[in-house]
């Protein structure tokens, strides 16, 4: 199935599975309590998204400062981003998947496949080629030059930098 076909079957049957959701369960526990568990959700959703993005901003600076590509925080970092938008969805379909996201091992094994999906092998390749931020910033290249202002007289090519005198 192409990505396409997935996103456009994810954008109609999720909402429909919602509508579902929320009349069954309105039909249960009344529709006031229905909306105020549906905000409740919502609410204790973004706190535990804000601890556990906290938590995963703090790994990715620790494996950064020991020097290694924080790839599978990234990764979780991404998911939290989606998990975000789910838990702010109104529903209990997609609240579902957002609070199991949040779990820390359903996360790590949900990235993990992301990289062995071939994510992480795409910018090792990009790495390998162009090389990575610490080879460039150990490089002993420098580069002179010289500049001058638009509307000021363009320098002379010929003429070296320090070279005072008037020919």
């Amino acid at each position: 199935m192409s990505p396409f076909a997935l996103i456009l079957f994810a954008l109609i049957a999720v909402p429909l599975v919602e509508i579902y959701l929320l009349i069954s369960v309105g039909r249960v526990i009344g529709a006031g309590t229905t909306i105020a568990v549906v905000i409740l959700t919502a609410v204790v959703g973004a706190w535990l998204l804000r601890i556990q993005g906290l938590s995963t901003l703090m790994r990715i600076q620790q494996s950064t400062a020991a020097g290694k590509l924080p790839a599978q925080e990234l990764i979780e970092g991404l998911i939290l981003l989606i998990t975000g938008a789910l838990l702010l969805t109104p529903g209990f379909f997609t609240d579902g998947i957002g609070f199991a996201l949040l779990v820390p091992p359903i996360r790590a094994w949900c990235a993990q496949r992301l990289l062995a999906s071939g994510v992480y092998q795409a910018q090792v390749k990009v790495s390998e080629r162009y090389g990575t931020a610490q080879r460039n910033a150990r490089s002993t290249h420098i580069f002179e030059g010289e500049y001058y202002e638009a509307g000021d007289e363009k320098p002379d090519p010929n003429k070296r930098l320090g070279d005072e005198r008037d020919d």
